[in-house]
């Protein structure tokens, strides 16, 4: 909250500061030319401010000289506002003066350079009554709404954590599996990140990220040199349903995302390295169409053993050549990256860190 300059004026103990002994408060600016219009503009001003939540510049110097934010739209002194609503509120100028700690003075003054800035009466006041005109009311909703931004904006600083834009990218492989879990609780734990999620294929990914289309990829390594960070290294093995039988006599049946794709370049060439014939059954950009294949039996597919989708199951290797292992890692288009890219990174590296530090394949 903005400290307001401020100096106490000692109390009088001989009762002087009545409200019935105030200092007047008549020497009002008298807005020229048509005052109802004149009302009515300003008033206009102020509910426009208020459905834009404008951005008011706050005057810190000593004279307290009002300074121009936006174009056509003059700035408040955000201690007027206060002080106004508070006599607004107690309907007394010395109680608002003792609430705040100033002097009536000061109370008063305020309140007369706010109304010289709007050009308007705000307060009637006599020997024993403060009320408020229409103008008043109609501006302690919209002051109250200033302040209540002012005071918002320094518990949003105070507290803030990483916020904006994350253009991330996630690897099929993680779309039946982690992902779920992984993005409720980053969107729970971080909700001023705004995440846009793309989940594709590994090689179109790193093409996407190249092309500045992404900010943040996790994938599976591909074969061109690149800066990227190591999440976990995973076996990759045969899947498929839990009552096939392979006829090791007749081609695999292979079940496989479309070209280009790392598991799918794995598993060909593996197999024409045994030379072991092979055909196509299955070929599909969706790991539920790859899943849904295997689930009816068609065929197996290579894939990470740590992530094989619900259903499946690693099917005996007898007959089938090894695989290999994989690297999965998080790859950005700069080696320094935002606050908010940061997080991410930081979530999918103590997921892994929760999930599969156990395993042997890490």
């Amino acid at each position: 909250m903005i400290e307001e300059g401020r100096t106490a004026a000692p109390h009088r103990q001989d009762g002087r500061h009545s409200d019935h002994r105030e200092e007047r408060h008549d020497e009002q600016v008298k807005p020229a030319g048509d005052t109802q219009s004149r009302h009515a503009s300003i008033l206009a001003q102020l509910r426009r401010a208020q459905n834009r939540h404008t951005v008011l510049t706050v005057t810190t110097n000593r004279d307290d000289r009002a300074s121009v934010s936006s174009p056509g739209v003059p700035s408040l002194d955000l201690s007027w506002l206060r002080t106004f609503l508070t006599v607004a509120d107690q309907l007394s100028f010395s109680a608002a003066a003792r609430r705040l700690g100033l002097s009536q003075s000061a109370v008063s003054q305020h309140v007369r350079r706010l109304e010289q800035t709007l050009a308007v009466r705000l307060l009637v006041r006599d020997t024993h009554n403060v009320t408020l005109t229409a103008e008043g009311e109609a501006l302690t909703g919209v002051a109250r709404s200033m302040l209540e931004l002012n005071d918002d904006a320094f518990r949003t600083v105070a507290g803030a954590g990483p916020r904006g834009r994350v253009r991330f990218g996630v690897s099929e492989d993680f779309a039946l599996s982690r992902l779920p879990d992984l993005l409720r609780r980053f969107r729970i734990g971080h909700p001023a990140i705004d995440l846009e999620l793309t989940v594709g294929l590994s090689e179109h990914l790193h093409r996407r990220l190249r092309a500045r289309e992404l900010d943040l990829v996790l994938a599976k390594r591909s074969a061109d040199p690149e800066d990227a960070r190591l999440v976990f290294t995973d076996t990759l093995v045969w899947v498929g349903s839990q009552d096939l039988v392979l006829d090791h006599r007749q081609p695999v049946p292979l079940i496989v995302y479309p070209p280009p794709s790392v598991t799918r370049d794995r598993a060909v060439q593996v197999l024409e390295r045994a030379d072991r014939a092979y055909r196509t059954v299955c070929t599909s950009g969706s790991l539920s169409g790859l899943r849904a294949a295997a689930l009816a039996g068609l065929g197996v597919m290579p894939f990470s053993r740590s992530l094989i989708p619900a259903g499946l199951t690693e099917i005996d290797a007898r007959g089938l050549p090894r695989l290999g292992s994989t690297d999965f890692v998080l790859i950005t288009r700069r080696r320094t990256v935002a606050a908010a890219t940061q997080a991410v990174i930081d979530a999918v590296l103590a997921d892994h860190r929760a999930l599969y530090s156990g395993s042997d394949d890490s």
